[in-house]
């Protein structure tokens, strides 16, 4: 595949999540609880990711390597819960900005990994997306202080998990294609799911009772796509850059929330947004613009 293609992933990847907060909430609204709703979502997503393996590869997984996706299925379980817990507290788009905290805290940890410092262009990046974020969120001028510690510390836990489910999926799996890596990942994700949250839900009533549909969202985009995606493109982009590219959740969910949640959205929110798009796009185009000026100066 063509190397542009692989950061498309990211952006296409990181904005199937910022969907998740409003359809949560909707959830909640329709009388279900969070909890609810994050069990419909994994165990919606492991049902639908073995349904595409039996159908595709028709095989016996291969389960060399496997090992190495315990970790993305355990943070990106870990992501759906905690984010899912801030939900109860916080309204969509605050819920959002305090996730969209992982560009930082996935940029130190692939700093630290890789024992190097963030460069000119990443640094220049997080600072439009730090400035995107307070303008697109609605932040300025909104008062703040009724909301509880407990959304705070919610949402932080959930930029930390989502920010080591990037890293965790920063290396390949040999020999291993996508769908068995989706099926592994999504496998491992629903029983740490199963243990924390709401296994009732298979025999209460609550999917029949409409969960479902919420379940069937939650589960094609918080557990299909993006992680099919991540699995692919991060091993190819690095999960520095690739927490710079997951920015592209934060207009989606402002969008989603605007039009679903009838939250309000202002003029000041739409040049928050155009930041970090901007921003998000800043590091490629710099890094396309140095190796054009080499290239033209080794031909010459």
């Amino acid at each position: 595949m063509p190397k542009w293609i692989y950061p498309v992933m990211i952006a296409v990847g990181s904005s199937c999540y910022g969907i998740l907060s409003t359809n949560i909430k909707l959830a909640m609204n329709a009388g279900f609880t969070a909890s609810e709703a994050v069990t419909a979502q994994y165990m919606t997503g492991f049902f639908l990711a073995l349904l595409l393996f039996a159908a595709i590869n028709r095989r016996l997984p291969n389960l060399k390597g496997a090992s190495a996706l315990i970790p993305a299925g355990i943070f990106t379980a870990a992501t759906g819960i905690v984010y899912g817990k801030s939900l109860v507290y916080l309204p969509a788009s605050l819920a959002v900005v305090l996730l969209f905290q992982f560009t930082w805290i996935g940029m130190l940890i692939d700093c630290i990994a890789r024992k190097r410092l963030p460069n000119r262009a990443e640094i220049l990046s997080l600072i439009l997306l730090f400035a995107g974020t307070i303008l697109a969120a609605g932040l300025i001028g909104t008062d703040l202080t009724g909301i509880p510690w407990q959304g705070w510390a919610w949402g932080m836990a959930a930029a930390l998990t989502f920010s080591l489910f990037i890293f965790s999926n920063r290396k390949t799996v040999e020999g291993m294609d996508t769908l068995t890596r989706l099926l592994i990942t999504s496998f491992v994700a629903v029983i740490v799911i199963s243990v924390f949250q709401s296994p009732e839900i298979l025999w209460n009533g609550s999917l029949p009772d409409g969960l479902w549909m919420y379940g069937l969202l939650l589960g094609v985009f918080g557990i299909i796509a993006p992680v099919a995606l991540f699995g692919i493109a991060v091993p190819h982009v690095g999960s520095g850059l690739s927490s710079i590219l997951s920015s592209a959740e934060l207009p989606v969910a402002v969008t989603v929330s605007v039009l679903l949640l009838h939250e309000p959205f202002s003029g000041v929110q739409l040049a928050g947004i155009i930041v970090i798009l901007f921003g998000m796009v800043l590091p490629t185009l710099l890094e396309h613009r140095r190796h054009a000026g080499t290239t033209v100066t080794e031909s010459s």
